[in-house]
């Protein structure tokens, strides 16, 4: 197949003449070529495969345009993937996927391009998250707020991921609504379970929400279960949107992605004007990673205390007791947020300080540069510990940091000795447990640590 015209679908089937028109301009952009690899990445929906350049190196030829009608735009794909059809056909779920980068990396990175983005208010940050977010649909004011945010890593084993899919199935059961990273591994697992589960009862208000952002969809295409699609700008933005629309967060095993999404949202908890605030965090997985579950424990503990460990509850190998937790926790958030007037479908109240919201850029400088000592506010540890973890997953998957590790050789994280040993052991664990790359690819640490 040389070319297909797809006609506008959601948000974007209505556009006005001006819109059209600086779309347009956008194809001669940077802001261009990141749509045009998104779009690459969701026509490989399904394909699990974390190597980018393995992902796109046969699809050279490809490309897309933006043709102008008078209600709005078509998009025309040239030399698509074969795997984005059945019979001729492009997978329905495929083109409403394509129309979802066009609304966000084209539209709203066009709206959201400012030069002075790192230096924004907290709020003014917040209010971006939520104005894409909405603009998305993704914020149903009047819905069921049941939202379980799913992390757990790409990369894991079978019976891994036949665990997540059960924690997934009996949440659905209980007609609870899955977001995830949208990619594979812990991603789909619960979102498959969730759909027979929602099936079952017959429920017919099943969300499959996948949030990612560019340098991660490009690696992780989202997975074909996936019903609403919301790419935001960055990692932290990313990290953000899971935060304030999630009512619980379930973590399943993972590697140096899990462990950067738990700090995440442990250093956010951890600030004082957040005490006493309902967002329960839940760990779980089969019986054969409970051992994975107290590395990470422990981790938290020697590094953060036993305050942040107080924010979670492990849950080992029992799907059911986890659905039935989350179906607890969804009275006990809707409770809260009644009694502090906040809104139920997108938690305004919780304070997100602007460490853990100014992008952060993983260069060999900057991983170098991070502080990494135990002397200091555990929020602050919390947030740089956040930071390493992120650059140790660009270089293991992103575009941009794999070409940095080819060029100059693995990132050094330096930092005190007690705490350089620690984060040694941890990612040591998370190598010896294949859980960098897909099973079957050979891993090359992209990072060093250094004691000083």
């Amino acid at each position: 197949m040389k070319s297909i015209q797809l006609n506008p679908v959601g948000a974007m089937s209505q556009l006005s003449q001006s819109e059209v028109d600086h779309l347009r301009q956008s194809t001669n952009s940077q802001l261009y070529a990141l749509f045009r690899n998104c779009c690459l990445a969701v026509l490989n929906s399904g394909v699990e495969q974390d190597n980018y350049e393995a992902m796109f190196a046969p699809y050279e030829n490809f490309n897309v345009n933006l043709v102008r009608r008078e209600r709005g735009v078509k998009i025309e794909l040239i030399n698509p993937p074969p795997v984005a059809f059945v019979d001729g056909k492009l997978i329905r779920g495929v083109h409403e996927h394509l129309f979802a980068v066009l609304r966000d990396i084209l539209h709203m990175g066009a709206k959201y391009h400012l030069p002075d983005a790192d230096t924004l208010e907290t709020r003014v940050v917040t209010d971006m998250v939520f104005d894409m977010l909405r603009h998305a649909n993704t914020i149903h004011v009047g819905g069921d707020p049941n939202i379980a945010v799913c992390w757990g890593g790409h990369s894991i084993g079978e019976s891994e991921y036949r665990y997540t899919k059960e924690v997934g199935y009996q949440m659905g059961l209980r007609e609870v609504n899955i977001c995830t990273g949208c990619g594979p591994g812990a991603m789909k697992g619960p979102m498959k379970g969730a759909t027979i589960g929602h099936a079952k009862q017959r429920y017919k208000r099943g969300r499959y929400l996948g949030i990612s952002e560019p340098s991660i969809i490009a690696a992780e295409p989202p997975n074909a279960i996936v019903n609403e699609l919301v790419i935001m700008p960055d990692i932290e933005k990313r990290l953000e949107a899971f935060v304030r629309i999630a009512h619980t967060i379930v973590i399943f095993p993972g590697g140096v992605g899990t462990a950067e999404e738990l700090l995440y949202i442990l250093g956010i908890m951890l600030h004082d004007q957040n005490s006493g605030h309902v967002l329960p965090i839940i760990l779980t997985g089969p019986k054969h990673c409970e051992a994975y579950f107290q590395a990470l424990d422990k981790f938290i503990g020697a590094t953060l205390g036993p305050e942040a460990q107080q924010l979670y509850e492990i849950i080992v190998d029992d799907p059911k007791q986890v659905a039935l937790k989350v179906k607890q926790n969804q009275q006990l958030v809707n409770d809260y947020r009644r009694s502090t007037g906040d809104s139920y479908h997108f938690n305004w109240s919780l304070k997100i300080d602007t460490q853990f919201q100014v992008p952060f850029i993983p260069t060999h400088e900057n991983m170098a540069a991070l502080d990494l000592h135990m002397e200091q506010e555990k929020s602050e540890l919390a947030s740089n510990l956040r930071k390493a973890f992120s650059g140790i997953v660009a270089g293991n998957v992103k575009a941009d940091g794999i070409k940095q590790i080819r060029e100059k050789g693995p990132f050094e994280i330096n930092g005190d000795s007690t705490l350089m040993a620690m984060m040694d052991d941890l990612l040591r664990s998370f190598v010896t447990q294949q859980r960098m790359k897909l099973p079957g690819s050979e891993y090359k640490p992209c990072y060093r640590v250094v004691t000083e």
